[in-house]
C-alpha cells in the first residue's frame, strides 16, 4: 500500500507517565501549575482539529510522528524539546540533519503505543491523521486520558482548499505552543518571500495542465483540490487537473486522466517504488499513448515530503516553478 493511501485510508498505564504540560480542564494540568513559575506568554489556549487544550508551560518532552512534523519542530529551533521521532517519507532536509541526529528515533513507521509510551511524552504531534490511529491505540482521545496533548497537521481536518493560510496557521500555532512565536513569524516570513518570487516571474505564463502522479495501477492515486499539493500546483504556475476532486488525496479512473488531456505529470517520489518505475508504468501503457504529457514525455517530479503542510512548501513551489517554466527560473 502506497504512504499516501496509508494516509487516507497499548496505553501503558497512567501511573507510569508524567505529565509536563496541562489540556484544557486537562490532563496533566496541576502538574503544569505546580511547576516552575508561569512562562512568559502562558497559559495559552489552542483549539486544533477540534481539540482544546490549554497549556500552562511549553511541553518539554515532544514526539513527532511525521516528517514534515519533525521538520516543523526543527525549523523552530525546537530539537531539544524532542524526545522521539518517527516515519520519514525520504531524507531529512541536509540543514536540519544534525539536529536530527541528536533525537531518537522510535521507529521506522509509526511507533506502536508501548513504545511511544516509553518515550514519556508530554506532547504529540502528527502531520497526517494515520499518526493518531484508535485501532493502534494512538488515538488523541486515549492520549489525553493517559496526561498526553497532542496536535494534528490542520492539513487534515481543514474544511475545504488547504493553502497559505494554513500553514501560517500551522507554524504559528507550533510557535506558539513552544513559547517561541518571534521564530514561527520568522519562519512564515522566510517562506512568504521566496513563494511570492516565484509567482512573480511565473504570472503571465501559460498555465499547463498538470496530473498529479502518486501511484496506483488499476486507478490513478492523485492530488485533490482540497490539500497544499493542489495550492503548490497554482503558485508554481500550472492547473491541477483534479482540482475539483474534494479531497486531499483520491483514487481516478485512467478514463478520467485520458478525458483531461494533461500536458505534464507531476510524479511524486517516495517509498519503494522509483520515479522510472512510475514514468514507465505511464509511458508502457497503450491507453495513455495519445495523452499529451505521456506522449511528448513532459515529467516533473516533488518528493512528497514538499507536497504537505510543512516548511518544504517553498522549496516545492520553487522547483516545481522551475521545472515547468524553465525559462522564468
Amino acid at each position: 500500500m502506497s504512504r499516501s493511501r496509508a494516509v487516507l485510508r497499548s496505553l501503558a498505564p497512567a501511573a507510569l507517565l508524567i505529565p509536563l504540560a496541562g489540556c484544557g480542564g486537562s490532563p496533566g494540568s496541576a502538574d503544569a501549575a505546580a511547576g516552575a513559575d508561569a512562562a512568559p506568554g502562558f497559559p495559552y489556549t489552542v483549539t486544533n482539529c477540534g481539540v482544546s487544550s490549554t497549556y500552562q508551560a511549553p511541553p518539554r518532552r515532544a514526539v513527532t510522528m511525521n516528517q514534515h512534523a519533525t521538520e516543523i519542530m526543527l525549523a523552530l529551533g525546537l530539537e531539544e524539546k524532542l524526545v522521539g521521532t518517527a516515519y520519514l517519507d525520504d531524507a531529512v532536509l541536509p540543514a536540519y540533519r544534525p539536529a536530527y541526529d541528536k533525537v531518537k528515533v522510535l521507529a521506522k513507521e509509526y511507533p506502536s503505543k508501548e513504545v511511544l509510551l516509553g518515550a514519556n511524552p508530554d506532547f504529540v504531534y502528527g502531520g497526517y491523521s494515520s499518526a493518531f490511529d484508535k485501532a493502534q491505540g494512538r488515538d488523541r482521545e486515549g492520549l489525553a486520558k493517559a496526561g498526553i496533548n497532542s496536535r494534528l497537521s490542520v492539513e487534515y481536518c481543514t474544511q475545504g482548499p488547504v493553502g497559505l493560510d494554513q500553514l501560517q496557521t500551522e507554524i504559528t500555532e507550533v510557535a506558539r505552543t513552544f513559547g517561541v512565536p518571534e521564530r514561527g513569524a520568522a519562519l512564515i516570513g522566510t517562506e512568504q518571500r521566496r513563494i511570492d518570487a516565484v509567482t512573480a516571474r511565473v504570472k503571465d505564463k501559460a498555465k499547463p495542465a498538470v496530473f498529479v502522479y502518486d501511484s496506483g495501477e488499476a486507478s490513478a492515486f492523485t492530488s485533490g483540490g482540497n490539500g497544499i499539493g493542489n495550492e503548490i500546483v497554482s503558485l508554481a504556475g500550472g492547473t491541477n487537473v483534479f482540482a475539483d476532486l474534494k479531497d486531499t488525496f483520491g483514487d481516478v479512473s485512467w478514463e478520467k486522466v485520458i478525458e483531461r488531456k494533461p500536458e505534464v505529470v507531476l510524479i511524486y517520489d517516495y517509498g519503494g517504488t522509483t520515479v522510472e518505475a512510475k514514468k514507465q508504468r505511464l509511458v508502457n501503457d497503450p491507453a495513455l499513448a495519445e495523452v499529451p504529457a505521456v506522449k511528448n514525455r513532459r515529467f516533473v517530479v516533488l518528493p512528497l515530503s514538499s507536497a504537505v503542510l510543512g516548511v518544504r512548501i517553498a522549496d516545492a513551489v520553487e522547483s516545481l516553478g522551475r521545472q515547468l517554466h524553465p525559462d522564468a527560473a
